[in-house]
């Protein structure tokens, strides 16, 4: 796997892409997940917690207690942004009211 090094870099500011090509250019998603609607909700709602599962799947063992370790930051992360983009949202909002 020559793209690992990549996919982490990117992965650590913009999921998404990193997910979208490793989708494209490994297997590595399609070993983690058996269908394709649940990657594609991870890929819409919760994009860090998809790819650091995809990272920790293990063909053979799966998920190890590290790698689950791993998942749970990622929804951490997930929910971090979901969180404050509301709250980002919120003050807009407030601002806008305050300058009328």
């Amino acid at each position: 796997m020559g793209c690992g090094c990549l996919l982490v870099v990117l992965g650590s500011a913009f999921p998404r892409i990193a997910l979208f090509l490793a989708w494209i250019l490994t297997n590595r998603v399609d070993l983690a997940f058996d269908g394709f609607l649940l990657p594609l909700a991870g890929f819409i709602f919760l994009p860090y917690t998809t790819l650091f599962y995809v990272i920790a799947y293990a063909p053979n063992a799966g998920v190890s207690t590290f790698g689950w370790i791993f998942v749970a930051f990622g929804v951490l992360l997930d929910l971090g942004n979901w969180l404050s983009s509301g709250r980002f949202g919120a003050r807009r909002n407030w601002r806008a009211q305050q300058a009328s």
